[in-house]
């Protein structure tokens, strides 16, 4: 048989110190393999920290040179912009373009009918025909100088005006006939909306803007029709006699005296604009029938006074006959008739072209709770009455706030004592102010510091007190 197992206990115990020593040869290994992974894990720990600080340090280094890379940028820029800006000065000094500059108040100065009526077709012929115009001007060399055109209005009041005049039948006439003129190079027919003032305030900035530029060689402004651009012209010349010569007055209808006085060159384009202002053909229309009617006049026969019945008086409204002496003894049954002829109501007071405005419903409460604001507590007229305030913050009296339809009334009542610079010559739609005295019942003015003129009353009003 093979070998023999052991036979002593002797045998065993040789057995286990081989055991005994291989063991402790595995624990020697497993324990030099764990400080060698000690060793390791701290060395590499080590390293991934110092790694990491480095990372750190080396971000910090690239945002800084990132910040000043920018602020290098942003130095050259600078430094390109301002060469720029100089040699564009320099340019500009020696060669800058001359131009010659148009103004228009779009609601005053307005285009002949047969322009407005074709549409976009007539605005690029009426903006072809005014650039020839300028252009063949003696004060303009055409082939060097820039002509730029910009028309400044209310187009909403324009096409209500023009619709009552019977110009045009639909707004949609009058927009495309300004769609048709912005189509040309340097024509701007600007819309600022239901303010008067902003127009005047537009055209005023843009010539005083202008007539400071030396490359500006002339300014074309068509107000004539407004004398509150008499004052605006005259602050724009400022006296000087080479401006002076550097503005002319485009003139539609006759130029009111205001502007005549400044002194200016005045110019025409008949074949262009009107040179009759717009009116209300509706009102016409209807004074003709009315002067019709009363152009009847009640015959006379040759034996008496003229047989008139009462209906025939209210009817017709017509004036008294004139009467020769000796007058024939008239029939005794035609009394009532002479009375009632005697007592035909006299002719309505018209002060003048615009004619009365139209009176406004007063409520004695609101008007007094108005009366009663003062100073810097007053309602805007110009806020509640024409649409957003132009000056903004920058106006004194309140805009924060509601009125009713009787303070609304109220308002407009208190704006109408004040008379409009322009009197009857006035062609502003929404105008606030009187054309004529609001105050006067019954033959009398009873406003105590009245601000109209006596040619501003009706004939034979008696006024307390009266500052021109």
């Amino acid at each position: 048989m093979g070998d023999q197992g052991p036979t002593t206990i002797m045998d065993f115990v040789q057995r286990y110190k081989t055991y005994e020593g291989h063991m402790a040869a595995t624990h020697e290994l497993v324990k030099d393999l764990m400080i060698f992974g000690q060793e390791v894990e701290s060395s590499s720990r080590a390293e991934i920290n110092r790694l990491l600080q480095q990372l750190r340090e080396m971000s910090m280094d690239l945002e800084d040179a990132t910040k000043s890379r920018r602020q290098l940028q942003h130095r050259v820029q600078d430094l390109e912009a301002n060469m720029g800006n100089v040699l564009l000065d320099n340019g500009h000094s020696k060669n800058q373009i001359p131009y010659v500059l148009v103004l228009i108040d779009g609601n005053g100065l307005i285009f002949r009918q047969h322009f407005i009526k074709q549409g976009a077709e007539g605005g690029r012929r009426a903006a072809i025909e005014l650039h020839r115009a300028v252009a063949a001007e003696p004060f303009i060399q055409a082939n060097e100088t820039q002509i730029l055109i910009k028309i400044i209005a209310d187009i909403a009041g324009l096409g209500r005006a023009l619709k009552r005049d019977g110009s045009i039948n639909t707004d949609s006439e009058l927009h495309e006939f300004v769609q048709g003129f912005n189509q040309a190079s340097f024509f701007d027919f600007v819309d600022v909306g239901a303010n008067q003032d902003t127009v005047v305030s537009k055209l005023k900035d843009n010539a005083l803007f202008h007539i400071s530029n030396p490359s500006c060689k002339q300014i074309i402004v068509g107000i004539s029709h407004d004398p509150t651009y008499g004052p605006i012209l005259d602050e724009v010349i400022r006296g000087d006699a080479s401006k002076e010569e550097r503005i002319k007055v485009l003139e539609g209808i006759p130029a009111v005296r205001a502007i005549v006085a400044i002194g200016t060159g005045i110019i025409r384009y008949q074949d262009i604009f009107r040179s009759d202002k717009l009116t209300d053909r509706r009102t016409v229309s209807s004074h003709s029938v009315q002067s019709v009617r009363s152009s009847s006049s009640i015959s006379t026969a040759n034996s008496g006074l003229p047989s008139i019945s009462y209906a025939t008086v209210t009817q017709k409204a017509s004036p008294p006959p004139q009467i020769t002496l000796p007058i024939p003894l008239a029939p005794k049954n035609t009394n009532a008739s002479l009375r009632a002829v005697k007592q035909a109501p006299p002719k309505p007071w018209n002060p003048g072209p615009r004619g009365l405005d139209a009176p406004i419903p007063q409520n004695p409460i609101a008007l007094e709770a108005i009366k009663k604001r003062k100073d810097s507590n007053k309602l805007c007229n110009n806020h509640f009455l024409r649409g957003p305030c132009a000056k903004g913050d920058e106006c004194c009296f309140v805009h924060d706030y509601t009125p009713n339809k009787d303070e609304k009334n109220a308002i407009a009542f208190l704006a109408r004592l004040n008379p409009c610079t322009s009197g009857q010559e006035c062609d502003v739609e929404n105008c606030i102010y009187g054309h004529h005295c609001p105050s006067v019942q019954n033959g009398i003015c009873n406003h105590p510091y009245c601000k109209f003129s006596p040619e501003e009353h009706p004939p034979g009003t008696k006024l307390r007190s009266v500052k021109g």
